[in-house]
């Protein structure tokens, strides 16, 4: 079964029957030349896990893209950066259409089966898993839709092209349901709040013809939802919980300091269950885990009920008030940058490293590899939050954050013409409650400026969050941990002054409207606008200089066709000229060579190694050469590393000279001036200051070497083999000319 229509530039098809039968639910879904199939699977067993154990994969094929792994073993590797953040998108958007009590594992696995390398695989890989869902028998408020919201010329475009995102003044990633928007994540080049949210409405209006596709493919194949267990918790159990402690929970609103709280929350929970569990009954029995629920239900009511109510946060601030902001920066004596930003109890220690274009980073994908010499990465160690937990690499939470942070920042990066440098920022998280990618996003300015790189605007970040119970919506500026777990929505906002960079919103309920989300960015602006006037008070502008430990770049220009002797024989003349200089050396496709080093006397030794190695003649100019052989018509004399001339007899003296031998020998050193360069790269050469001026003729090449100045004909020898002077000592085809420095 198959359902199809056209959206933006393409036509897009779900399909569904044709192949993996045995899961419980797929979707062959194409997007122009571009297929994903995604599959889903619930285990038909119940899970005692305290949370939804759902997993959700996106997977690209190299065969996709025509392409063999490039790595040992060519099968693909783990999954890359931008496959764990587009399953992470995945995730977000349909978590919280499972009903809560819902506890069987789920398994999502989206893999791209053809790549156009025009269209994007993300739009699909989020539909497909909406309509596989859909159409099996696993519980789902769906379905939902998605779609990809560019800005080119002042116009909205729908899912543009890879090509027209490089140029599109907005990327945002929207999915909702038919009655509002379930998650956003993209980023702006300083758009205003506005514009944003204008176009998510567009985007929702696609959105809804998308659903409809789906519900008519649901019409056609849609099994029945099955049936599993809800847990109810006996009422007298419940009564008896509530009773014991909502009083002392109520008494936590307030309290400013989270370890404080949290003790506080633990004792009640140590009380309650002292007082409704029998001596021989298990900590983890049945009794206690409802328990447990209970309390957790009433934590969660007392919080919402207070800002409802009284407009009084966990903390106790108001609705609209931002924790207390600190910053330092220069902290860190040897590095080229840091800053320390701290609010309330979210801390992010930011670094910037400064390195050459050898140091970019490079991703790696079914389009080719994309150089990115600005990146951002985010650490989150469990120390942050007062936890012991096993150190791994960086899971899709830190890549989430740290790509949200680093597209907040890209828009006021300069370019590459403006400042040479690859710029990499680290956050380490060093305390947490809520909201540090945001703070990783001042942080990250702070360092910036404190390195010298010349951003165009500062840039901050701040978190709004929602409570919401039937008509009563109140939104929250810069979140606590407790209210994000508890609240309704998490709507992440960075900017400058003069517009937003980047946005995440993920929800907890049904979805939000646009008025809601209106207001919500607004109030995130004028939280922003004062954490940017703080960081202002602790530096204004980029620092004029770079720090005496970051490398000073230099740039020369070379020949092309000078490129391989630069490099040598496996890289030996390169890699010793570093070794001697201790600098870095990078060089690019069209001859420009960049020399870093923090000393200024060693990049100058390596560039003169470079323009030695490089080095070709000049016409008129002066070298001191070493003859490297001689011939009864003249000698080869060495003028640069590689690169010889020829000295005719003619032109060793004033007057006549017998034989080359009276004048000079293998070994000798002999300064001489170029006279000519011939088409094919070979040079004559004269007797510096003793031979015929440079203006006097140099010798004829149409005529045979041994006629010139009374020479005899040196093409045959008297054993008749060939002994053209250039084929004989090159012993291969004439040189290629040469360019010039």
């Amino acid at each position: 079964m198959k359902v199809e229509m056209q959206l933006g530039e393409e036509k897009l098809s779900i399909e569904t029957g044709k192949v993996a039968k045995q899961a419980d639910g797929a979707a062959w879904v194409q997007y122009g030349g571009t297929v994903v199939l995604v599959t889903v699977v619930a285990d038909k067993r119940e899970s005692n896990l305290d949370f939804f154990p759902l997993t959700v994969d996106y997977r690209e094929r190299a065969y996709a893209a025509g392409k063999i792994p490039n790595v040992y073993g060519r099968r693909e590797p783990r999954p890359g950066m931008r496959e764990r953040l587009i399953a992470r998108l995945a995730d977000h958007c349909i978590r919280p259409l499972f009903p809560k009590d819902f506890k069987p594992e789920v398994q999502i696995l989206a893999t791209v089966l053809s790549s156009d390398q025009v269209h994007p695989a993300d739009v699909p890989a989020l539909i497909g898993t909406s309509a596989a869902l859909s159409i099996s028998d696993i519980p789902f408020n769906g379905p939902v839709g998605a779609v990809t919201v560019g800005k080119l010329d002042g116009r909205l475009v729908i899912n543009p092209t890879y090509e027209e995102l490089e140029a599109s003044e907005l990327e945002l990633f929207v999915s909702g349901n038919t009655s509002a928007v379930m998650s956003v994540e993209g980023g702006a080049d300083e758009l205003p709040e506005d514009e944003i949210i204008d176009a998510i409405v567009f985007a929702h209006e696609q959105i809804k013809e998308i659903i409809k596709l789906q519900e008519g493919l649901v019409a056609l194949c849609g099994r029945p939802p099955r049936e599993y267990q809800t847990k109810e918790i006996d009422a007298e159990l419940n009564a008896q919980v509530r009773n014991l402690a909502t009083e002392k929970i109520r008494a936590s609103i307030g309290m400013t300091n989270k370890q404080d709280r949290e003790a506080y929350l633990e004792q009640v929970q140590e009380e309650v269950l002292s007082e409704i569990l029998d001596e021989n009954e298990e900590p983890d029995s049945a009794v206690s885990q409802n328990a447990i629920s209970v309390l957790s239900e009433i934590e969660k009511e007392e919080m919402r009920r207070s800002i409802l109510d009284e407009g009084k946060r966990a903390d106790g601030r108001g609705t609209k008030e931002i924790r207390q902001i600190a910053g330092e920066i220069s902290l860190l004596p040897r590095v080229h940058g840091s800053s320390l930003f701290t609010r309330g109890q979210t801390q992010a220690l930011c670094v910037v490293t400064l390195g050459t274009s050898g140091d970019a980073d490079v991703e790696r994908g079914l389009i080719g590899e994309i150089s990115r010499p600005f990146f951002l990465h985010y650490n989150f160690p469990p120390f942050s939050t007062g936890e012991v937990k096993r150190m791994m690499g960086p899971g899709r939470r830190e890549m989430g954050h740290g790509a949200l942070a680093q597209r907040a920042l890209e828009p006021v990066i300069p370019s590459k013409e403006e400042f040479a440098y690859t710029v990499r920022v680290v956050a380490d998280i060093l305390e947490s409650n809520a909201s540090s990618s945001m703070a990783t996003v001042c942080g990250a300015t702070l360092a910036l400026m404190d390195a010298g790189v010349p951003i165009k605007k500062p840039v901050a970040g701040v978190g709004v969050g929602l409570i919401k119970e039937g008509d009563q919506e109140i939104i929250l500026t810069d979140m606590l941990g407790a209210e994000d777990f508890l609240g309704d929505m998490d709507f992440k906002v960075a900017g400058t002054m003069g517009g937003v960079t980047a946005v995440q919103m993920d929800i907890k309920i049904d979805g939000v409207t646009p008025e809601l989300m209106r207001k919500a960015i607004h109030q995130a602006r004028e939280a922003r606008v004062i954490v940017l006037d703080k960081m202002g008070e602790v530096i204004a502008e980029p620092r004029e200089e770079l720090s005496p430990y970051a490398p000073r770049i230099y740039y020369l220009q070379i020949s092309p066709a000078k490129i391989k002797d630069l490099i040598g024989p496996r890289g030996k003349v390169i890699q010793g000229i570093q070794e001697e200089t201790g600098v870095t050396i990078n060089v690019e496709d069209d001859g420009k060579v960049e020399v870093a080093s923090t000393s200024a006397e060693a990049a100058k030794k390596a560039e003169e190694r470079i323009l030695a190695v490089t080095a070709v003649p000049e016409i008129g100019k002066e070298y001191a050469g070493k003859v490297i052989r001689t011939t009864s018509f003249g000698a080869f004399v060495e003028i640069l590393p590689g690169q010889d001339g020829l000295i005719h007899i003619s032109q060793m003296g004033d007057g006549y000279v017998r034989q080359v031998e009276d004048v000079m020998n293998v070994g000798d050193e002999v300064a001489v001036s170029v006279l000519t360069i011939d088409e094919q790269g070979r040079v004559d050469l004269r007797m510096a200051n003793d031979g015929p001026s440079a203006e006097s003729s140099p010798p004829d090449r149409s005529a045979p070497r041994g006629r010139r100045g009374g020479q005899r004909d040196s093409r045959n020898n008297r054993n008749g083999r060939n002994e053209n002077p250039r084929e004989s000592q090159r012993r291969g085809p004439p040189r290629i000319p040469k360019g010039r420095v």
